[in-house]
C-alpha cells in the first residue's frame, strides 16, 4: 500500500515518512512548469521528496490591502503535490515571526526543525528578513549545516520565464489555453455546488452553480470545461460572470455538464478550463439567449474533442 501524503504544519512533529527529505522551497502558486522542475529534482534525489510552502501567500501578509488572485488555494496546491508523487509537504505559517527570521535562522529551521537532508530552490529565490538571502547564500549556509542544495535554472516560454504572474495575466484575459501551456496542465478550480435560482432548468441548460471567491479575476465569459462529477470526468460548457441578461449579480460559475443527470448540491467539484468561447453578453430575450447557448455548446464540444493538454483532475 502506498504511503499516504503527509502534511506537517507548525508545531507538529516531522512524520516518519518525511525524515531526511529533500524539499523544494517556494510559494508554488499554480504549481506551474517552473515549480514542477524544482519538485522533479526533489523527486529524483532518491530520498523522500517534499515541498516547503507558505500560507497565507507572503504577498497577502505584506500587502493585505491588495487581494491576490490565487491560482491554487492551499487545498488545491496540496492535492497537486500529492498527484505529482511527493511524499508530503511542510506548510509553514507566514506571519511576522517567520518574516523576521534571518537567513541563518531560516536555514536552521530547515535543517533542525524540518530535519531536511537537502533543498531545491529557484535561480531567483530570496529568503530571510528583508529578503537578505539569495541562492549563493543558501548554498553556503546549507554546506555549513550538511545539507545538499540544488539551484534550478528558470523554465522559459519563448523568451520569458514561466511565472505565476504571467498565468494570472492570461486568465484575466480569458486565455485559458495560454495559461494551460504555462502551467503544463489545465487550470482548474475547486468549489462546492450551491443552490441557485434554477433558471438553467427552464432554459434547458441545468447548471451546477459555484462561487469562486472575491479574489478570482478570471475574465467573465463562456468556456469549454470538464468537471469531476459523480465519480467521473464530464465534459461541459460554463459561464463565469454576472448574468447581465437577468440580474447582473455577484460573479458566479455556472457549469452545464453534457450527458449528466444527478444531484450535485453540496458536492465539491473540480472544474478545469479548456477553451475560451466568447465574452459575457446581454441578450434581448430568452430565445436569443438559448440560440446562443446552443452554439456555445457546439463550440465547447469541438474544443473538448481536440484538447490534448494534461489534466490534474482526471
Amino acid at each position: 500500500m502506498p504511503t499516504p501524503f503527509a502534511i506537517c504544519r507548525d508545531g507538529e512533529p516531522v512524520p516518519e515518512s518525511l525524515g531526511g527529505a529533500v524539499a523544494a522551497i517556494g510559494n508554488f502558486d499554480g504549481v506551474h512548469r517552473g515549480h514542477r522542475h524544482l519538485l522533479q529534482l526533489a523527486l529524483n534525489s532518491g530520498r523522500p521528496a517534499a515541498a516547503v510552502t507558505f500560507e497565507p501567500h507572503p504577498r497577502t501578509f505584506f500587502q493585505p490591502d491588495r487581494p491576490l488572485f490565487r491560482l491554487t488555494p492551499e487545498a488545491v496546491k496540496l492535492a497537486i503535490f500529492a498527484r505529482l508523487g511527493l511524499t508530503g509537504a511542510f506548510v509553514r505559517r507566514f506571519d511576522g515571526a517567520l518574516a523576521a527570521l534571518t537567513a541563518e535562522d531560516f536555514v536552521n529551521l530547515l535543517a533542525r526543525e524540518l530535519q531536511l537532508s537537502g533543498v531545491v530552490i529557484g535561480h531567483d529565490f530570496h529568503f530571510g528578513r528583508g529578503r537578505e538571502g539569495n541562492p549563493e547564500r543558501m548554498a553556503k549556509l546549507c554546506r555549513e549545516r550538511g545539507l545538499d542544495c540544488l539551484v534550478a535554472p528558470a523554465v522559459v516560454e519563448g523568451t520569458q520565464p514561466v511565472s505565476s504572474s504571467a498565468i494570472r495575466a492570461a486568465l484575466e484575459a480569458g486565455d485559458v489555453a495560454a495559461a494551460g501551456r504555462l502551467l503544463g496542465y489545465r487550470w482548474f478550480v475547486r468549489s462546492e455546488v450551491r443552490h441557485g435560482d434554477k433558471r438553467g432548468r427552464v432554459l434547458g441548460y441545468p447548471t451546477a452553480n459555484m462561487a469562486l471567491g472575491s479574489d478570482c479575476r478570471l475574465r467573465h465569459g463562456i468556456y469549454a470545461v470538464r468537471a469531476s462529477a459523480g465519480g467521473r470526468i464530464v465534459d461541459g460548457v460554463a459561464s463565469f460572470g454576472r448574468r447581465p441578461t437577468f440580474d447582473n449579480g455577484a460573479p458566479l460559475l455556472e457549469v452545464h455538464l453534457f450527458d449528466f443527470a444527478g444531484d450535485l448540491y453540496g458536492q465539491v467539484l473540480d472544474v478545469e478550463f479548456v477553451g475560451w468561447i466568447r465574452g459575457e453578453e446581454r441578450f434581448d430575450g430568452i430565445e436569443a439567449l438559448i440560440a446562443r447557448m446552443d452554439l456555445d455548446s457546439i463550440e465547447a464540444k469541438r474544443m473538448l474533442a481536440e484538447d490534448q493538454v494534461v489534466s490534474m483532475i482526471a
